[in-house]
């Protein structure tokens, strides 16, 4: 990765911020829950499936349209983020995986 990658990179991050931002104040609480919630787990396929731009895309929808956070994505949100994901494999659970394994000799 070199210096250009890396400062493109940060325009884009500024960018995402930016966006969310713009957003109403109950969007920014649940996307920046669901955020950690996603770093905390870590899917293994976060970026590349650009899963907090395609959140960040269907919130703006969402807040265009008139509608509150809860009535797009329900209310429990955990159980929200846990759908997005079901079929990715998360850092979690490759760590408690290496954990039950024997060592190998």
């Amino acid at each position: 990765m070199g210096i250009r990658d890396i400062i493109e990179g940060k325009e884009q991050w500024r960018a995402h911020l930016a966006r969310i931002k713009a957003l109403p104040p109950d969007y920014q609480i649940v996307y920046n829950e669901m955020q950690r919630y996603y770093f905390k787990i870590g899917p293994v396929d976060l970026v590349e499936r650009n899963l907090l731009a395609g959140i960040l895309d269907f919130f703006e929808e969402g807040a265009a349209d008139g509608k509150g956070v809860l009535e797009l994505i329900g209310d429990d949100v955990a159980a929200f983020c846990d759908d997005l994901i079901k079929d990715s494999r998360t850092y979690a659970e490759i760590y408690q995986e290496s954990i039950k394994q024997p060592p190998t000799a």
